[in-house]
């Protein structure tokens, strides 16, 4: 039986919700994300790309390329609820569908034409949202994920599009070879110096060229040209997470090494989840006392991977729920309602600088182990549940930090 797979994307999605908030907003250029001119354009209305911006911009250069733009910080955690609110839809409907990102979403629509037409089911789904959430959506529906992302993309703004069984390759063809999910600036750049502009020529090409032009991605990316993607949708499960603990040898009241094994945990998950692209919406602590009583707490949060953020959410938990009068045994964090995504959430609170910042970190983390840098309060942890000493004999790098 042939696949039937639908995507779905809200459009422009940050720029989306704050018209819904804010009527005046609407057909006005639009620019969310860090309001300083350090800041980054975390989103940017379709007025606005006319004049060159895009979205991980920084903010004083889009708002030179568009000065007449109305700049907003943007609410992470309003932007959250709308797409749990899409989240909920979505589950009441589909029997099979993933949360590929905060305003993404892929269904597994196989074997329902027999039923209902998969395009007219598709089409109902989407009018739906759009008439419940007041958000504008737009869907691709064909044989395999790739090939509809795509069709969502050329179906945008606010409309949908059907690739019919047996197209794939015409209706790629005449595209640029930028429009292949996983083709970046790049890989992009290689290709052009190669004289490719269009999909259809890497259509054309034998496989092993482009494998050896690009190693094993150029294999992957002459089967997208050429329509060609196996991926399954994965089912979204809220219970999906990542979690450490720390039990101690002796039980202690040591707040000092408490806090830095704490903030060491939660670097350490917030690695993770980057490494993994993905974003936790709810954040978990547990105590488990020298009586062996044991105690937890959640909290929802709006969708993040950064330490800055998590780290002071996770100390607020552990002090809300210490019991002074006892001596700890154990300690632990969770991270849960997993999606992927990256760091572009975070976008509203954060300069380029924190951004780059980020980024070094972890690409230092991956070339030496997970760590090899930390903040300074969590230098005393180095003996973190599941997590092995990378150094290799060389001292950490050891990240300096202010309060906040």
């Amino acid at each position: 039986m042939n696949k039937t797979i639908l995507h779905l994307d809200l459009d422009t999605f940050f720029v989306s919700v704050e018209r819904l908030i804010n009527s005046e907003l609407k057909h006005r250029p639009l620019l969310v994300g860090g309001t300083s001119d350090r800041g980054v354009v975390a989103a940017c209305s379709y007025e606005t790309r006319g004049f060159g911006v895009h979205s991980g911009m920084p903010m004083k250069m889009a708002k030179e390329l568009c000065p007449e733009a109305v700049v907003i910080r943007g609410n992470a955690g309003t932007y959250s609820k709308h797409s749990d609110l899409v989240t909920e839809i979505i589950k009441e409907d589909v029997p099979v569908f993933e949360k590929s990102s905060i305003d993404e979403f892929y269904a597994d629509l196989t074997g329902m034409d027999r039923f209902f037409g998969t395009y007219k089911y598709a089409s109902e789904l989407r009018q739906k949202i759009i008439k419940e959430t007041g958000l504008p959506i737009s869907f691709g529906l064909s044989v395999n994920k790739v090939v509809s992302k795509v069709a969502t993309n050329e179906a945008k703004p606010n409309n949908q599009l059907k690739i019919d069984l047996g197209y794939e390759k015409p209706f790629l063809a005449p595209l640029s070879i930028k429009k292949i999910p996983m083709v970046g600036d790049k890989t992009y750049q290689t290709l052009r110096n190669l004289g490719i502009r269009q999909i259809l020529t890497v259509q054309q090409m034998p496989i092993d060229i482009m494998q050896r032009v690009l190693g094993a991605n150029g294999r992957v990316i002459w089967k997208r040209a050429n329509g060609i993607d196996n991926s399954p949708v994965i089912p979204f499960c809220d219970r999906k997470s990542i979690s450490t603990e720390r039990t101690f040898d002796r039980d202690t009241i040591d707040m000092v090494k408490l806090r830095g094994i704490l903030i060491a945990m939660t670097e350490n998950l917030a690695y993770q989840l980057r490494r993994g692209d993905k974003l936790t919406a709810c954040v978990a602590v547990k105590i488990r006392y020298s009586d062996f009583n044991t105690y937890s707490k959640q909290l929802r949060i709006p969708y993040t991977s950064a330490d800055h953020i998590l780290i002071p959410k996770i100390l607020d938990m552990f002090n809300l729920l210490y019991n002074k009068r006892m001596l700890i045994r154990l300690v632990g964090i969770r991270f849960s309602h997993l999606v992927s995504g990256n760091y572009q959430i975070n976008l509203f609170d954060d300069t380029e600088e924190a951004l780059n910042l980020y980024q070094a970190m972890d690409h230092v983390r991956k070339r030496f182990g997970d760590r090899c840098v930390f903040r300074a309060s969590a230098m005393g942890a180095k003996t973190i549940g599941r997590m092995q000493n990378p150094f290799n004999g060389q001292p950490p790098t050891v990240l300096a930090h202010r309060k906040q």
